[in-house]
């Protein structure tokens, strides 16, 4: 299997296949000063390509119709663009002027994204929270990481997905993951593949539909590590902002009163269907893992507080550290926290939420 680098992977193949959706920078404005579309980007894709979200509040917002139910009477277009190549294609898109939200960036693509001078504004938190778990091919005789070194273990390089297998390696102890393992960067649909013929030696993936069908078994796994498992980010274009900030307000409130719904229990079973449509987990896949979250506000989570800004910044200065980009990125600017103000306070949401600390420590509950 032909390693790639990661200052490859931005900028070439794996993006150019992997644009679902894609449309030209037409003209996109009403008479009336509105836009005729507004463009979303999802950084991922179902199995196979498949234009539909994976999980979480965002993808119910899809899932629900609310955008195009607020903008049908004015007659603005909601146009979903999913991306196989992930966090990095998504960065290309927007860079060539075909997006205007990107509903749920991963840290790593994120931050080199604006590294690169991408003009954007964060919004709110796309989610947080979860379990990891690393996962070799059923027939492995591995009985730790340690079993490993040396041996192929695969990820979608560029993404949140590489940080997050960095973070899981050193803390059992792997402090330079390049040296001491060969990774690879593959799209989850062949990574997969890969595990179920035995190419690849170990990954970290959803296990319990993969368990099922006799292609992988669990190594390891760390639950509810807030300093493994980063936030996303929601973030709208520069321009975009600038241009349209009734909008923006709009689609925040509406986002904001998704993530208020997808908190509530009695909606818990309904979203583990939503999922599912995209193939990437199956229902059991979904249960197992997020029946583990007793209380849904903690995952389900948009808030800007102290724990999101200081995991960016962690991000930041992890990204630094492996090498993977020498440009210095501030969070001075960067973050927009008044739209997210304004529709929690409008619906009165203001002291719903979990806060936590910088350490991912609840302060309030």
């Amino acid at each position: 299997m032909k390693r790639r680098s990661f200052n490859t992977l931005l900028t070439s193949g794996l993006a150019a296949p992997a644009l679902i959706g894609l449309s030209t920078g037409t003209a996109r404005a009403q008479a009336g000063g509105k836009p005729t579309t507004i463009r979303i980007g999802f950084p991922g894709a179902g199995t196979g390509g498949r234009p539909l979200p994976t999980s979480g509040f965002t993808a119910n917002v899809v899932f629900r119709g609310d955008l195009e139910q607020e903008f049908a009477a004015e007659g603005i277009k909601i146009e979903w663009k999913y991306y196989v190549g992930a966090g990095p294609a998504l960065n290309e898109a927007y860079a060539n002027g075909l997006l205007d939200f990107c509903f749920g960036h991963g840290d790593l693509p994120l931050i080199v994204g604006r590294s690169t001078g991408l003009k954007h504004k964060i919004l709110l938190s796309s989610g947080r929270g979860g379990d990891v778990y690393f996962i070799t091919p059923a027939a492995s005789s591995a009985k730790s990481l340690s079993d490993l070194q040396g041996k192929t273990l695969s990820v979608q390089k560029g993404t949140a997905g590489q940080l997050t297998l960095y973070r899981f390696l050193d803390k059992y102890g792997f402090k330079e993951p390049e040296k001491q393992f060969r990774i690879i960067s593959q799209i989850r649909d062949d990574r997969v593949a890969a595990l179920s013929t035995g190419d690849v030696h170990g990954a970290i993936e959803t296990p319990f539909g993969l368990e099922a069908r006799g292609v992988a078994k669990r190594l390891a796994e760390i639950y509810d590590e807030p300093i493994i498992n980063r936030p996303g980010s929601l973030w709208v274009g520069e321009a975009f902002e600038q241009k349209y900030p009734d909008l923006v307000q709009r689609i925040v409130n509406r986002v904001v009163k998704t993530a208020h719904w997808s908190t509530l229990e009695a909606n818990r079973e309904t979203q583990y269907q939503y999922w599912t449509r995209s193939g990437v987990n199956t229902y059991i896949d979904n249960k197992r893992v997020w029946d583990r979250t007793k209380d849904l506000r903690s995952r389900h989570n948009p808030l800007l507080d102290d724990y999101y800004t200081a995991s960016i910044q962690r991000s930041i200065d992890e990204i630094k550290g492996y090498r993977l980009s020498r440009r210095e990125v501030s969070l001075e600017g960067w973050i927009e926290p008044k739209y997210l103000n304004n529709a929690l306070r409008e619906q009165k949401l203001e002291t719903y939420w979990p806060t936590q600390d910088a350490t991912g420590k609840f302060v309030r509950t």
